[in-house]
């Protein structure tokens, strides 16, 4: 079953683009990645499927319901995680949270405590005393603490340290293994490669590519780097041969075509190495942005 289905989404803020039919679906279970630069229409899109803003043309639904007409009853089951929190101010993390968990209808007590506990984060801070990084950690609890079924995570990592990202990338996998369906969006493109099943990239609106993570790579470039004695450059001008370069005793370029043509050619050279890799989730992306 599909937990998201977006057909043809467009919201215009004015005269202003935030994103034009954009259609996708994500499967129950599924750790979906969004990708795209800052501006692309990742949180265009995220606060349009719950319901915080309304757009111009198009249909959403999540779990087979419409998005803006269930709205409410559906965020009953929908944790989110913004790229920015903001709370208030003169509140102790333990009185925000017990008023976040009482929007839920079920008893969050326990599951609050143990997120807390795992994220390092002290409820009986005031809000106002908090670092960037622990504000984003309340933000976590706040997403998480009444189980949902679908979780939205906008750039969740921005301040959070290195060790307290790999904790929250550890809890996202245990959800996801309960049968959380997950939707992250982020523009560090590492995450989603180490953490997404498919991707689905966003550039100035549009949806450009949708594929999963294995797919995306074994159909793009491949990364070949060439060393031996004597090599004639020229010899690799040829169809699929791109961002030929000279390295210290040899050439390094990206290739996309039957790969047979580029083999033959290589198996002419008098060789003292040969690697050839998948190329990162980094380089497919900036393929497509280039």
């Amino acid at each position: 079953m599909s937990v998201i289905e977006v057909n043809k989404l467009t919201k215009y803020y004015g005269k202003a683009r935030g994103i034009i039919d954009v259609s996708f679906k994500v499967e129950e279970g599924e750790i979906f990645g969004f990708i795209g630069p800052n501006g692309a229409g990742k949180s265009t899109t995220i606060r349009l499927l719950l319901s915080l803003i309304y757009p111009t043309s198009g249909s959403a639904t999540l779990f087979g319901r419409d998005a803006i007409k269930y709205g409410p009853e559906l965020r009953q089951d929908i944790g989110y995680l913004p790229s920015e929190v903001f709370y208030y101010e003169r509140m102790k993390v333990i009185d925000l949270l017990k008023y976040s968990a009482s929007f839920y209808k079920k008893d969050c007590t326990r599951r609050m405590h143990e997120l807390a506990e795992l994220m390092e984060l002290d409820m009986n801070r005031r809000i106002e005393d908090l670092s960037y990084g622990n504000k984003k950690k309340v933000g976590i609890v706040q997403g998480l603490l009444h189980r949902p079924k679908l979780l939205f995570l906008d750039e969740p990592t921005s301040g959070l340290d290195p060790l307290m990202q790999r904790k929250f990338f550890h809890l996202i996998r245990e959800e996801n293994a309960r049968g959380v369906t997950v939707f992250f969006s982020s523009h560090i493109l590492g995450e989603v490669q180490r953490l997404c099943d498919r991707v689905g990239i966003i550039k100035e609106g549009r949806i450009i590519e949708i594929s999963d993570i294995r797919s995306l790579q074994q159909n793009n470039y491949k990364k070949i780097h060439i060393a031996a004695k004597s090599l004639d450059v020229s010899s690799f001008d040829i169809a699929g041969v791109n961002k030929l370069e000279r390295t210290n005793g040899g050439v390094r370029f990206f290739y996309k075509g039957n790969i047979n043509t580029i083999m033959r050619k290589i198996s002419e050279i008098d060789l003292s190495d040969v690697t050839i890799e998948e190329p990162t989730l980094e380089e497919i992306f900036m393929h497509y942005y280039e």
